[in-house]
């Protein structure tokens, strides 16, 4: 990230705005991602990316790969607003008198911007899971009615709400912040990675020493640093995918927690299962951090401050 300053209000604007629009361009492919992550020996649905869109517009229509995407629209703003301005923050901190960061103050930056994130980020992808594998668990109902349980009788759909409400009534606040801790192992090792790789893919296409980046440079370098981070985090991402799944076929694993969701997972499907869905979540991440950084460093958030009547 630059080390411009910018005003903390235009920091959020524009992490918003840039949130906002890399999720409704995506959201699809995530939608993929996390149902091949979720799908286990005995119960594969689909074979690919492309496999799992094609069903799903068959089963369940254009609209069904965007199940999940309000609550993601919802609260990606704040998520996607605390991680960038975040990282800003502890940059400018961490720099002495304005100068270039040395590698490990930008990792431990990009550290505290992973950490402050999940906050939101935890909840956030909680209920978006769950509606975003609904689909699958209804399709193993018709499909693959062996892999379900005797008796068990096809369920409608869950909303936001219900879920939302359902958790806090059985487990509090802490229903919602299940897989806190694997969260916390996907987003603090991205962020690490990530924020210092852009900045300096990113200065290399400064011009001068001064001068700021043109916005190609940055959309490339959000994709190439966004894309890497996200390859890099894919095992832990499986395991979060898995922990934060409430419903599951009877031929299924269920997780206690982290060590047990690999061990499983090494055992009944091999360690090929943690790459499940690494090419989907490259092609979520790349786009979507690049048009973050271009709407960042365009400005937008400025612009719409100064246009406020008053300014």
């Amino acid at each position: 990230m630059a080390d411009k300053q910018i005003s903390l209000p235009a920091k959020l604007i524009n992490g918003g705005i840039a949130g906002l629009i890399g999720v409704s361009c995506v959201f699809p492919i995530d939608l993929a991602k996390t149902r091949l992550q979720n799908q286990q020996n005995g119960s594969r649905l689909y074979t690919s990316m492309s496999d799992c869109l094609i069903k799903t517009i068959r089963s369940e229509g254009y609209f069904g790969m965007y199940r999940g995407s309000a609550v993601n629209l919802t609260l990606v703003t704040p998520e996607k607003a605390i991680k960038l301005a975040a990282n800003d923050f502890f940059r400018q901190h961490l720099s002495k008198d304005g100068q270039k960061l040395t590698l490990i103050r930008e990792m431990l930056a990009g550290c505290g911007a992973g950490t402050c994130q999940v906050i939101v980020t935890t909840p956030m992808e909680m209920l978006k899971i769950q509606l975003q594998d609904a689909g699958r668990v209804e399709a193993q109902r018709r499909l693959m009615p062996e892999t379900v349980a005797t008796g068990a009788v096809p369920t409608k759909s869950p909303t936001a709400l219900q879920i939302t409400r359902d958790l806090l009534k059985e487990k509090g606040i802490r229903g919602l912040y299940k897989g806190l801790g694997a969260t916390l192992l996907r987003d603090v090792p991205f962020s690490i990675i990530y924020f210092p790789l852009f900045a300096n893919l990113n200065d290399l296409g400064k011009k001068g020493e001064d001068g700021p980046a043109p916005f190609y440079v940055s959309f490339l370098s959000g994709c190439a640093a966004g894309s890497t981070a996200a390859v890099a985090v894919n095992p832990v991402d499986v395991i979060k995918t898995r922990i934060q799944s409430l419903n599951r076929a009877a031929a299924e694993d269920t997780y206690s927690g982290v060590t047990d969701c690999i061990r499983k997972i090494l055992k009944n499907e091999g360690p090929s299962a943690f790459l499940k869905g690494a090419y989907c979540r490259a092609l979520v991440i790349a786009p979507l951090f690049g048009i973050a950084q271009v709407i960042y460093f365009l400005g937008v958030g400025e612009y719409i401050l100064h246009s406020l009547p008053g300014k």
